[in-house]
Parts: structure tokens; C-alpha cells; sequence
């Protein structure tokens, strides 16, 4: 009896020991999965032209991930962040910083804010089946219209074109302004895409264009710039409408050219004039208008955003983009309980209806894969100094060809 209660006995430690082990290994087994972070990889430009935006939006997003991992992750998995130059419009080294994110593991690839010097990343990014995001790319191009059916893996919370003109058309009717005179930098399609949507929408609320001019930065264009305000000069209208950036180097002389001709007519500008870090220091700029995502400046009318523009020195308003990219990301996994598929999370993301972020709120559609319905912030600059006016959103979605 003894002999065979030790055999049992024994028997009994082993399988213990056994199921212990297995125990074990099943328990690290679990903490490895749970602890594998989700690598997003960002391409951003640290010294070409999209400098001003997507270094803010970065920088943001970085704060952002550090908030949602301080509270467990997503499902558990930390956000790690692994980035690449893309040196401005260099489309070889744009596509190389792409196949190395890839090559660190990204399973979620984020791109610069313009859909041209994009391009060679998404294009790379989508080959490998990957979600790809723009936190704030303004056009239609971000999704199937230039990427073809691989484009439904693309999308970007930048407002689209569409929506943001019809918005300043609506601003410059509000204000008793019934002609405009176009002026378009045709540099790249966000630019030119503004300016349409707004004459689209212009003419439909009854507003009449006096004349349509076009010109692109005077550092390769000559003077071109100048010709444009020539032109415009002497076809007085209630307001003058363009889209175009400080980076790019033709709003400055275009603003100074007309005032130096003693035309003081209200400018009205996209997202892309938002910031001073462009104003020229004399003349003064004034009677200048922009619709942005969030005020830079320090009275925004969202404490957090306040908050968050000081902490990162915000140029323009376009930083909360990258944190509302990275909500809107958590989210898509989550709503897919835990896939990193990019068809998976792209068939979540196209279906994102009102969605509330730090930039307010998100949605798309199977056509748009920008955002439209979100309310913008209307900032004056008077005397280079910046004062917010309230919000405008637009009543409609403009049609451009």
C-alpha cells in the first residue's frame, strides 16, 4: 500500500508540475501578445514645404499615443511611433523612408499633408495592403479617385477641398460680400481644388466672380505673382479668395503687392494661410481672413486645444490633426475587434460618421475618404496680430469636376 501511494503521490507532483509549467508557458505566451505594440510609421517633411504643418501634427500625435498608452494601450497593445524623413519633394527618398517603415514592422503607415508629395509613400504602402493615413492631405485624391481600388486603403482627416470652400463661400456671403475676384497658386491640387469648390458654392448662393487669375511662387514663376495682382487690381471686387500657403512663398508678395497698390480689399484664405510665422514684419498684414481647424493662438474655444498648441508651439491650427488621426486609428481597431488588416480597418474607417475627436467631428463616405461636415475656426489677422471670430460649417458639400 505505501509503495503504491508514493507511485501515486508521485504521479500526482508530476502532473502538477506539468500543468505548472504549462501554465506557465501559456501565461507568457498571452504577455507577449498582449505586449507586441502596434507600430504606426510616419513619413513627415522636417524641411520641405509641408514643414509647418506636419511637423505640429506629429509632434501632437506623440502626446496623444503617450495618453492612450498611459491608459493600457489599445486592447491592451501599446502605439509606438517610428518615423522618417521624407526631406521635402525628394519622391526617391519619400519612397525609401516607406520601405524602411515597412521594414520596421508599421502595420499603419502616415504620410505628409500633401497628396503629390505623398504619393510615393501611399503608392508603397498600399502595395503591401497597409491602412495609410494623412492627418491633414485636403483633397479627394486621398482615397480611390487617384489610388484606384488600392485607394480605399487610403484616407486622411484633413477637411477635403470641397467641404472647406464651400465653408469660406458661406463666411464671405455672411459678410454682406456679393463679388469676389479668384486668384489661384496652381502649385498643387489642394490649392487649386479650394478655389473651385468656392466658386462652385459662391455661384449658387448668387455671389458673381469678377475675374479668375492664377500664379505660383515667385521663386520659380518670375514674377508671376505680381502679374496676378496687376490684374486683379483693376477688377475691383467685395473680396479676393485664394488658397495658398506661407511655405510656398507667394502669399506674402501677393498680400504686400496688392496693399502696396492701396488695395485694401479683404482676403479671404483656406487652411493653408493659416500661422504668422510667414507675415511679413512691413507691411503689416490686415483685412486678412483664413478657415482653419483650431486657433494657434492661444483662445481657441477648446480649453485642451489651448493647452496642446502651447505645449507644442503650434504654427497653425492643422496640429490637431494628428492627434484626431491617432483617435480615429484606436478607434478603427478597436470597432475591428484588435485587426490590423488594412482592408478590415479601412471598411471600418469609410463608415466613421460624426465622429468625435480633438479636431471635432469626423466622418467619410465610400466617395470621400477626407473629412467634410466639421466646423472651422474664422480667423482675422488686423495689423499682424490674429483674433478669432467664431465657427462656420458648411451647409453642403461643393461639386468640383
Amino acid at each position: 500500500m505505501r509503495g503504491r501511494t508514493r507511485v501515486r503521490l508521485a504521479l500526482v507532483i508530476a502532473a502538477a508540475a506539468a500543468l505548472g509549467l504549462a501554465a506557465t508557458a501559456a501565461a507568457r505566451t498571452h504577455g507577449s501578445s498582449v505586449a507586441a505594440p502596434i507600430v504606426i510609421g510616419w513619413a513627415h517633411d522636417s524641411t520641405g514645404p509641408m514643414a509647418p504643418f506636419d511637423g505640429p501634427a506629429l509632434a501632437a500625435a506623440q502626446i496623444e499615443v503617450n495618453k492612450i498608452n498611459a491608459k493600457g494601450g489599445v486592447l491592451g497593445k501599446k502605439l509606438v511611433i517610428k518615423t522618417c524623413d521624407t526631406q521635402g519633394d525628394k519622391a526617391a527618398v519619400s519612397k525609401a523612408c516607406a520601405d524602411k517603415l515597412i521594414g520596421q514592422g508599421a502595420s499603419i503607415i502616415f504620410t505628409t499633408c500633401d497628396v503629390d508629395l505623398a504619393a510615393p509613400v501611399v503608392q508603397e504602402s498600399l502595395n503591401k495592403g497597409l491602412l495609410t493615413i494623412a492627418p491633414c492631405i485636403g483633397t479627394d485624391q486621398m482615397g480611390p479617385k487617384r489610388f484606384g481600388a488600392k485607394g480605399k486603403l487610403a484616407f486622411s482627416f484633413g477637411n477635403v477641398a470641397q467641404d472647406e470652400g464651400s465653408a469660406m463661400a458661406q463666411l464671405a456671403w455672411s459678410k454682406g460680400w456679393r463679388t469676389a475676384d479668384l486668384a489661384t497658386d496652381s502649385v498643387i491640387v489642394y490649392f487649386k481644388d479650394v478655389v473651385e469648390a468656392f466658386k462652385a458654392r459662391w455661384t449658387q448662393l448668387g455671389g458673381k466672380v469678377v475675374d479668375e487669375e492664377t500664379y505660383q511662387d515667385p521663386t520659380f514663376h518670375g514674377n508671376n505673382v505680381q502679374n496676378a495682382v496687376t490684374r486683379i487690381n483693376s477688377h475691383p471686387a467685395d473680396v479676393i479668395v485664394t488658397s495658398t500657403a506661407g511655405a510656398y512663398g507667394a502669399l506674402a508678395p501677393l498680400i504686400t503687392g496688392l496693399r502696396t497698390l492701396g488695395n485694401n480689399t479683404p482676403i479671404l484664405n483656406s487652411w493653408a494661410g493659416d500661422g504668422v510665422y510667414w507675415l511679413p514684419k512691413s507691411p503689416a498684414v490686415s483685412n486678412y481672413f483664413f478657415v482653419t481647424y483650431a486657433n494657434a493662438f492661444g483662445n481657441d474655444p477648446v480649453p485642451a486645444i489651448n493647452k496642446l498648441a502651447k505645449q507644442i508651439k503650434a504654427a497653425t491650427g492643422g496640429f490637431v490633426t494628428g492627434p484626431a488621426a491617432i483617435d480615429g486609428v484606436a478607434l478603427a481597431i478597436k470597432r475591428a475587434h484588435g485587426s490590423l488588416s488594412g482592408p478590415a480597418l479601412a471598411a471600418v474607417m469609410q463608415n466613421f460618421h460624426k465622429v468625435p475627436t480633438l479636431s471635432g467631428l469626423v466622418s467619410f463616405s465610400p466617395k470621400l475618404h477626407s473629412v467634410f461636415g466639421r466646423a472651422y475656426r474664422i480667423v482675422e489677422i488686423e495689423n499682424n496680430t490674429p483674433k478669432e471670430l467664431g465657427t462656420i460649417t458648411a451647409k453642403v458639400v461643393a461639386t468640383i469636376p
